[in-house]
C-alpha cells in the first residue's frame, strides 16, 4: 500500500493579487530560490518513501505545465507526475472528487493534498508518522500565528494531549485560536465517502453524465475547507500536526520575497553548496544567495542576504542587491541598489538607480491598496520596464512595459 499526491495548482480566473507577475508566469510555476513555487512541494514529496505519483489538478490549459513537467521527469525519474485539468473551477474537494478514479487508482492507503500557494519546511514524513498513530481519517498541517492575524486563516481547536481537533472555522469573524492551518493535508481514501457526504447536502447540485459518472453543475464549487473540515473536526476524524519550521503563504507578488528569503535559509542550512560562496576575485556575498550559472556579476558588485539572480542576468560594478529576486535577463547599471524587491524579465536599471520596497510583516494582509494608495511593501517591476539613471522607485508597482524617467513612490504605475 502506497501514498499518492496531490498538489492543487489553481487556474487563470485567479491570481489577480499576484499581479503584474501572473501576466507572464502563472503563480505555481514562479521561481522563488531558483526554482518554480511546486518544484518546493515536489522536492519534499520526492523523500517519502513508496511515493511513485504526484498530480497536479487545476484548471489552466494543459500546455501551462507541459515544459516543467518534462523538466521535473529529468529531475525525478522515479516519479511520474501528471496533470489533470478541471473542465471549470471546482473548488479545492470538488476538483478531488471529479478525478477520484485516477486518485484511487492502484489502490492508494493515503492521499497527500497540498495547497500550491504555501510555502514551508513540509514535515511530510513527520506527518506521515503522526497520522498512523491515531484513528481519524484527516491529519492537517498546522501552526501558530500572531492572535491578531489568526482569523484571516483557518483556525483550529485541538486538544493538547491527543492533537483532536474539536472545532475549525475558516477565516472566522471573531478570534477563535492562534492555532491555524497550513493548506497541507494527509487523508485516508475514505476521505472520497465524506465528499460525497457534502455532495448530498448541497441538495441535488450533482448530476449524471451519459457514462453515469457523477458530474457538478455549472455553479457547483466544493470547498475542503468550508464544505469538509468543520464537520471532520465535528465527528472527531480531524487531528492536527503542528510544524516548528516557517510557514507562509504567497498571495501577492511581494509575499514572494519573504518565501524566497525562507527557502535560501533553508538551503543554506541543508545544502550550502547549491549557493553562491564568496570567492577571490569575486563579487562579495552575504547570508544566502543564488546565482544562476548563466548570470554575469561584476566582482566589485554586492549581493546579499536572501537573493535570487536568474539566467543571463548581469549586475553592474558596484551594484547592491538584497532581498530580492531578479528574473531573466535583467540588466541592472553600475551602482545601482535593488532592496525587498523583483524585478521583472528583460528590465532595465539604470546607474545609481534606487529599487526599493519594504518587507511585509510575518503574515500581513494580503490587501495591496488602503484609501487608494499603494501600500508599503515589496516592489515590483513587471516584465521589461527600463528605469532611467538616478532615478527612485519606492514602494511601487509597475506594470510591464513601462519606461520610467521620474522616480515614484507608493503608486501603482498603470
Amino acid at each position: 500500500m502506497h501514498p499518492k499526491a496531490i498538489i492543487l495548482v489553481g487556474g487563470p480566473s485567479r491570481g489577480t493579487r499576484f499581479r503584474p507577475l501572473s501576466l507572464n508566469v502563472p503563480k505555481p510555476l514562479f521561481p522563488v530560490a531558483g526554482k518554480p513555487i511546486i518544484s518546493h512541494h515536489i522536492a519534499a514529496l520526492s523523500k517519502i518513501e513508496d511515493l511513485k505519483e504526484i498530480l497536479l489538478i487545476g484548471f489552466f490549459e494543459d500546455s501551462v505545465f507541459s515544459q516543467f513537467l518534462q523538466d521535473t521527469a529529468r529531475e525525478y525519474p522515479n516519479l511520474h507526475i501528471r496533470y489533470l485539468r478541471e473542465y471549470q473551477s471546482l473548488g479545492t474537494a470538488g476538483g478531488l472528487y471529479h478525478f477520484r478514479d485516477e486518485i484511487l487508482r492502484g489502490n492508494p492507503e493515503q492521499v497527500f493534498v497540498l495547497h500550491a500557494d504555501v510555502a514551508c519546511t513540509f514535515p511530510l514524513i513527520e506527518m506521515k508518522k503522526a497520522h498512523e498513530g491515531h484513528r481519524g481519517l484527516c491529519t492537517i498541517l498546522g501552526t501558530k500565528v500572531p492572535s491578531e492575524s489568526a482569523k484571516n486563516f483557518g483556525c483550529l481547536v485541538a486538544k493538547p494531549d491527543t492533537n483532536e481537533v474539536l472545532h475549525y472555522v475558516e477565516k472566522p469573524e471573531s478570534y477563535i485560536s492562534n492555532l491555524i492551518s497550513c493548506g497541507v493535508y494527509l487523508f485516508d481514501c475514505a476521505i472520497f465517502d465524506e465528499i460525497r457526504k457534502s455532495l448530498e447536502n448541497k441538495k441535488g447540485n450533482v448530476e449524471t453524465d451519459i457514462y453515469g459518472r457523477e458530474v457538478f453543475q455549472d455553479d457547483t464549487r466544493l470547498s475542503l475547507e468550508q464544505d469538509l473540515l468543520r464537520p471532520l473536526a465535528q465527528a472527531r476524524k480531524l487531528f492536527v500536526y503542528q510544524t516548528k519550521g516557517f510557514w507562509r503563504q504567497i498571495k501577492t507578488a511581494g509575499s514572494a520575497v519573504p518565501v524566497n528569503g525562507l527557502y535560501l535559509e533553508q538551503v543554506l542550512n541543508t545544502n550550502p553548496e547549491k549557493l553562491a560562496k564568496n570567492t577571490p576575485g569575486g563579487p562579495e556575498i552575504v547570508g544566502a544567495v543564488y546565482i544562476h550559472p548563466t548570470a554575469h556579476i561584476d566582482p566589485k558588485a554586492k549581493l546579499g542576504p536572501n537573493v535570487s539572480i536568474g539566467p543571463n542576468v548581469y549586475v553592474g560594478k558596484g551594484a547592491r542587491v538584497r532581498d530580492s529576486i531578479i528574473l531573466d535577463n535583467v540588466d541592472i547599471k553600475q551602482n545601482a541598489c535593488i532592496l525587498y524587491a523583483i524585478v521583472g524579465w528583460n528590465s532595465k536599471v539604470g546607474c545609481w538607480s534606487r529599487v526599493e520596497g519594504t518587507l511585509p510583516d510575518d503574515h500581513s494582509s494580503t490587501a495591496v491598496t488602503k484609501k487608494g494608495l499603494r501600500i508599503q511593501s515589496v516592489t515590483i517591476l513587471g516584465k521589461e520596464v527600463s528605469i532611467k539613471d538616478e532615478t527612485i522607485i519606492r514602494n511601487c508597482i509597475v506594470l510591464p512595459h513601462k519606461d520610467l524617467k521620474t522616480s515614484y513612490e507608493n503608486e501603482i504605475v498603470m
